[in-house]
């Protein structure tokens, strides 16, 4: 696959800027201490030019599956060759690997801890390398902070233009969350209540069932028709939400992540009334 580093020296439209690279990030540190702080000065001082990009601290603690969807959510509104760093790492200081994963032409850096499950079902094409080249490093490597001494670097390391396959050996068997994408369930509840399924457009016809409530309204916009009623949109990313127009849907039904729910749509060789 032709790298987003490569493409970069083209400077076409589209591209990140050689001189200017993006790096996002993605944590769970909150903005109360000085992690994120010390995560962008280990960026910056590999690559004064880096340009960092905010787009959450505030995933809920060691919650890699939130992480895994606001991911999935974001990184391909970004142009091609940006660096997406992702940290959410209850495994920190363990045997568990760091790597890169090189997709869609972009680089994500980070634990390999399934946080880029999303990333691989969407970008079947995908190359990912085990980093094992220390001299990228932060030294000394502190045991519980390889945010800021081992993902940092390396993602600056990048954006200067070293090439993936510097950092370690290509491996093909990333760790991967169980049943991210199969049918049919809540993948993600929001600050506002609404329950993002996993469940797309070619796969849905016509109705939702969730706690036994049968949702048949699929609505263009939060605002239309009355208040407090359960409808079903399709969100941003992709998916189908439900949703209730000036309230919590996931309040109002008493769902919450993981739970099933069951469309309509009768899948080739499924039976009539099958649950997922």
């Amino acid at each position: 696959m032709k790298t987003g580093r490569v493409d970069l020296k083209t400077g076409r439209k589209g591209k990140a800027s050689p001189d200017l690279p993006v790096i996002t990030l993605l944590t769970d540190f909150g903005t109360a201490d000085y992690f994120v702080g010390a995560v962008k000065g280990a960026i910056l001082s590999v690559n004064a030019n880096a340009v960092i990009v905010d787009v959450t601290h505030d995933i809920a603690p060691q919650d890699i599956e939130a992480a895994a969807f606001t991911l999935l959510a974001y990184y391909k509104t970004f142009p091609a060759g940006t660096i997406h760093v992702a940290v959410v790492d209850p495994g920190v200081g363990s045997t568990r690997r760091p790597i890169i994963v090189e997709a869609g032409e972009q680089f994500f850096v980070g634990p390999d801890n399934g946080i880029f499950s999303y990333v691989y079902d969407r970008e079947v094409s995908h190359r990912t390398f085990h980093i094992t080249a220390q001299k990228y490093f932060r030294h000394p490597v502190s045991s519980t902070f390889h945010g800021r001494d081992v993902f940092a670097p390396v993602a600056a390391a990048l954006s200067t233009g070293v090439q993936a396959e510097a950092f370690g050996p290509v491996i093909e068997n990333e760790v991967r969350l169980e049943d991210l994408l199969a049918p049919e369930r809540i993948i993600h509840v929001d600050r506002f209540g609404n329950c993002v399924t996993n469940i797309t457009r070619d796969v849905f016809n016509g109705m939702l069932v969730v706690e036994g409530k049968e949702i048949r309204e699929i609505r263009e916009f939060y605002g239309a028709g009355g208040q407090d009623e359960i409808f079903g949109i399709w969100g941003s990313a992709g998916f189908l939400e439900i949703s209730v127009n000036g309230g919590s849907a996931a309040e109002k039904l008493r769902v919450k992540r993981g739970d099933e729910v069951v469309s309509s749509q009768r899948r080739k060789g499924a039976k009539k009334g099958r649950k997922c």
